[in-house]
């Protein structure tokens, strides 16, 4: 595969990051425009220059996680959330075939991660873009996902609905992982009694 059928290939695939990335310096527009380099030569990347269409197309993003109002401000000026929904904003952007996720709402507060999550579910079913979220929040898992996968141990334990995930399922697949993690589980588990 040469580099051009890569770089085709990469502008396909939308990463949504747990700690952003964003340009804190940059205003909200210009974050998710950086979706968009893969669709523009070199000398324009350097100079920020993005036509009329690319604008038009963040403009498009911004609105689907309710960021819309926000284009102008700087990054460090926005919420958690906010960071949050501009960096999907930013992988819509690319016009992805598969989003990439992991652990998108790690950092965020339980109802503010429930909202986030249901932006990006949203996207991501309009747009009609495989979504594929690394995440240990159970709860938030079961309620989202079309599909759930576990893996323990490099092994896949349970591949199915979120439906048939089971207290005992999700005790197999916890048995063998870091004890740390297992707590976690353990924690919500009782928590949901």
């Amino acid at each position: 595969m040469g580099e051009n059928e890569k770089l085709a290939l990469r502008r396909k695939i939308g990463f949504i990051f747990q700690e952003f990335n964003l340009v804190d310096r940059l205003s909200v527009m210009n974050n998710v425009l950086t979706g968009r380099l893969g669709y523009i030569n070199s000398f324009y990347a350097m100079l920020g220059y993005f036509s009329h269409e690319h604008r038009e197309k963040a403009l498009e993003c911004l609105g689907r996680v309710n960021m819309l109002q926000r284009a102008t401000y700087r990054a460090d000026q926005l919420s958690g959330g906010e960071k949050q929904r501009v960096a999907i904003a930013r992988a819509l952007a690319q016009d992805p075939l598969i989003m990439l996720a992991d652990e998108p709402v790690a950092s965020l507060d339980p109802e503010l991660s429930w909202s986030v999550m249901g932006d990006l579910r949203k996207a991501a079913k309009e747009l009609g873009v495989s979504t594929i979220v690394n995440i240990h929040d159970i709860e938030t898992a079961k309620h989202f996902a079309d599909r759930i996968i576990g893996i323990a141990q490099g092994r896949i334990l349970y591949d199915g609905s979120p439906a048939l995930l089971t207290d005992s399922l999700l005790q197999e697949i916890y048995r063998g992982v870091n004890p740390a993690a297992r707590s976690r589980y353990e924690h919500v588990s009782q928590q949901n009694e």
